[in-house]
């Protein structure tokens, strides 16, 4: 995507459990402050990490954290549509979190797929692609024999009722499909094509891209 002058913005998450990995088990009995010391510890090691990635590729990678409140009108929102256009003038990756450390509890994410959501629709993106495991909405559970992928979904289709079909057999954690739907459709409604394609599927994002028949497709 990079040779072919296809601008690209990545939001990954992973800092908590970055910091999990260095710090371990905490004393720290409030989950909300747990949650900002792992992030703030995981927050360099996740990117030294994607840094070191990039750099084996000759790219460049930059780091943006956000808020909730930094997409509601105003000069957060302005200055940052102003960093990540000049980021990707001057060819650099940005890769978008949530900034842990100073997020709010009743104003967080529900989960990157939103951030992912408003990071499109702030720059007015051409396409949003949400990575899962599975290989897109099924009409059941992904394992069930008579369960089948939706190639393409539009945003008045009621397909609500797939996603409590397939979570019959395992319970949904933050950022599970119903949310993904949920996401996907929103994105959609606002213009924005969007897919959830399993990440997992070797050249998913390419074959996205050159609009290849993979994972489900949102249109309005």
């Amino acid at each position: 995507l990079y040779e072919r002058d296809i601008m690209v913005i990545l939001v990954s998450s992973g800092s908590a459990i970055a910091g999990k990995e260095v710090l371990g088990d905490t004393d720290i009995k409030d989950s909300s402050i747990r949650r900002q010391v792992y992030s703030s510890v995981g927050q360099p090691r996740m990117m030294r990490h994607y840094d070191s990635i990039f750099h084996d590729y000759g790219m460049r990678c930059a780091q943006v954290l956000a808020t909730k409140r930094d997409f509601d009108p105003g000069k957060h929102r302005e200055n940052m549509i102003n960093c990540y256009e000049g980021l990707l003038s001057e060819g650099v990756i940005p890769i978008a979190n949530e900034d842990d450390a100073v997020s709010l509890t009743m104003s967080m994410f529900s989960d990157n797929d939103e951030l992912a959501s408003l990071v499109a629709e702030l720059l007015d993106a051409d396409r949003l692609i949400i990575l899962s495991d599975t290989d897109g909405l099924y009409t059941g559970h992904p394992d069930d024999d008579n369960s089948r992928k939706l190639n393409e979904v539009k945003v008045t289709q009621n397909v609500e009722q797939y996603v409590q079909a397939s979570n019959k057999k395992e319970g949904e954690g933050r950022g599970g499909m119903a949310s993904k739907l949920r996401i996907a459709k929103g994105t959609a409604r606002k213009n924005i094509p969007t897919y959830i394609a399993n990440g997992k599927r070797e050249n998913v994002i390419v074959d996205i891209i050159d609009n290849k028949e993979v994972g489900t497709k949102f249109i309005h």
